[in-house]
């Protein structure tokens, strides 16, 4: 039987985007998803938008929230599905068949995970992140960055936790890595799995993600070897701009 797939979308005023996103999901050839939107209150016609498409919706809520993360939560609880998959306003599962890729790689994953590709503001390819998904994948493996986007894992919903609140901008690391430590299977399925668009919220706050971030990995890994490893960050970020004259985290 095939796996049910919670696939949640969070927006706030995005009607430039948001039907992009829900389509890369609502077109899946893989019928066992339950898509679930969440609206922040939105006032851009983003609520209106996502109306057209609610009889497709498992679950659709517009409501004020408390940030992004809050929002993720609302989503998280609703969810039912084995697995979930946060696709937020802007992003895209890669292809329509996709998903059904995923869970055609391996059997009964704990977490399933693959590349992303980055566009800018006007849906152009930047190519590959910088940070590759790693060929194996475990806990440790965000020490020298986080390569594993987070539209990019597939986690089964029953060793997920609602998101932590304390972290505004870069709460969906911890949350990655909480799972990541329960988890005994882990699949690379060797897959270009989501396209995502710069400029989020961790961009718009840089530093301030940047500075929880920091907090977070010193949590997991030790303050001292998380100050050796952003040595070690810092220079392959140079030396990643020396070469493309861009990030592309």
């Amino acid at each position: 039987m095939q796996p049910k797939l919670s696939v949640i979308t969070i927006v706030y005023n995005n009607v430039k985007d948001i039907e992009r996103t829900m389509l890369s999901v609502l077109n899946q050839t893989y019928k066992n998803i339950e898509y679930i939107v969440i609206d922040g209150n939105s006032s851009d016609g983003t609520a209106e938008l996502i109306g057209k498409y609610k009889d497709r919706l498992a679950k659709f809520v517009s409501e004020n929230d408390k940030g992004i993360y809050d929002a993720m939560n609302k989503g998280l609880a609703l969810a039912t599905g084995d697995y979930v998959l946060f696709m937020n306003s802007g992003d895209e599962i890669y292809a329509p068949e996709t998903v059904e890729e995923v869970f055609a790689s391996a059997p009964s994953g704990d977490i399933y995970y693959g590349e992303t590709e980055m566009f800018d503001a006007d849906w152009h390819s930047l190519g590959q992140r910088r940070h590759e998904a790693p060929e194996k994948f475990d806990w440790h493996s965000f020490k020298y960055g986080m390569n594993v986007s987070h539209q990019a894992i597939y986690i089964k919903r029953s060793l997920t936790e609602p998101y932590d609140l304390q972290y505004k901008y870069s709460a969906d690391i911890d949350w990655i890595l909480k799972a990541a430590k329960k988890s005994s299977n882990i699949v690379n399925t060797h897959l270009y799995v989501a396209k995502y668009l710069v400029g989020g919220m961790s961009k718009q706050k840089h530093w301030e993600s940047l500075k929880e971030r920091f907090k977070i990995l010193s949590h997991y890994y030790g303050l001292i070897p998380n100050v050796i490893n952003h040595v070690f960050i810092a220079i392959n970020l140079g030396m990643y701009y020396i070469k493309h004259r861009r990030t592309n985290d």
